[in-house]
């Protein structure tokens, strides 16, 4: 007899954090899979992260219950199998394919479940040492101190699909402004302008404490060195569920508008009492329960109705994108747009990196005067 595998957000009686499982369809707790969870919960993954692993896993399992496999002994041609029909079959509901990047992302996480279950002894080691390949990659010559060639062995993903990372688009100045134009309360204008000034992600935004915006000329008071109007970034567990994906505090500069409109925010806040003590910055006070944190998903549906209003399509991501390609195209030092975003590694850039057409053209116009100078 199969069984479907569903993720779950469970709520613990002893401290009422929420938890995200994986179990049956007759809600029988499957342990390993929500070991698995548990791990990426201590390892301090956001639980993002969490709730969408949790779904790939739990898809995974129903495969294999469906396929008869017993996921503990399933082989490399067997996983081979559950990618290739993971874009031949269509999800439950829906009458689109995945794509082979969504195909790969499922068996990246699946992989990575894996290799957690080898760790505990659930799964042959065996399997494991197939689920990558070693690969040499080579540096320019005289890398080394003999100026001969240098080669580095990296381990290249088996289990891949051909596919072309979809890149994320930007939003123009123009489509910023209608956004904010078209919410219809202080506390939304606020986090959108939040979002398109500093380039931080949802989860930090939403994980905003009231100490973390210092909105002074001077924040001495406070006993930060920073001067101008900035707010932190500070990585931390937050009952709603936000948490900031960098583990590496940060500040951002804000321009005095923001200010403003965090003032307007404000005083409509203190009309509503049972969010007056609240520390976070963004809470319900429109709707019940009112002085709870603002969640993702109350942030997803806001955008949502925002690209219904104004007839294109934006989520917050696209806000963070379109920060960093204005900083760019205005003059910003690419360090210092790698600082403002939080990122560790300058790779991490590539993916913000979108150059309009009118900057391609004065970039190839501008060497090309040069040639005609000559």
């Amino acid at each position: 007899m199969s069984n479907s595998y569903i993720a779950e957000r469970a709520v613990s009686d002893a401290d009422g954090i929420g938890r995200y499982v994986i179990a049956s369809d007759s809600y029988v707790l499957h342990a390993e899979g929500s070991a698995y969870l548990a791990a990426l919960r201590s390892q301090g993954r956001s639980p993002y992260t969490e709730r969408t692993y949790a779904g790939r896993v739990a898809l995974f399992l129903s495969y294999c219950s469906d396929m008869q496999i017993d996921w503990q002994t399933i082989d490399f041609a067997e996983l081979s199998q559950f990618l290739r029909w993971l874009v031949t079959t269509p999800p439950k509901g829906s009458a689109r394919l995945r794509s082979p990047q969504t195909a790969n992302q499922i068996m990246t996480t699946v992989c990575e479940f894996l290799r957690f279950g080898a760790a505990q002894g659930w799964v042959p080691l065996e399997l494991i040492d197939r689920l990558a390949s070693p690969r040499h990659v080579r540096y320019l010559p005289g890398a080394g101190d003999s100026g001969q060639a240098v080669y580095s062995v990296v381990q290249v993903k088996a289990l891949r699909l051909a596919a072309t990372a979809a890149e994320t688009k930007s939003l123009s100045l123009e489509q910023v402004e209608q956004l904010i134009v078209a919410t219809t309360n202080p506390r939304d204008r606020f986090l959108l302008a939040l979002l398109a000034v500093t380039g931080m992600r949802i989860g930090e935004a939403l994980g905003l404490r009231r100490e973390d915006l210092h909105l002074l000329a001077s924040s001495t008071v406070l006993g930060c060195a920073i001067a101008g109007p900035h707010v932190h970034i500070r990585r931390r567990l937050n009952d709603n569920g936000a948490i900031a994906k960098a583990r590496a505090p940060r500040s951002i500069p804000v321009p005095t508008e923001l200010v403003q409109l965090y003032a307007d925010y404000q005083y409509e806040r203190d009309e509503v009492s049972a969010a007056v003590d609240s520390d976070m910055v963004f809470v319900n006070i429109y709707r019940p329960p009112l002085g709870g944190g603002m969640r993702y998903g109350n942030a997803y549906a806001l955008f949502e109705r925002l690209s219904t209003k104004v007839g294109f399509t934006a989520h917050p991501h696209m806000l963070r994108h379109t920060a960093a390609t204005e900083w760019m195209e205005n003059g910003a030092a690419r360090d210092t747009v790698q600082r403002l975003l939080g990122h560790v590694s300058p790779m991490s850039m590539e993916r913000y990196l979108h150059p309009t057409d009118a900057t391609k053209r004065r970039a190839v116009e501008r060497v090309a005067a040069k040639w005609a100078m000559r």
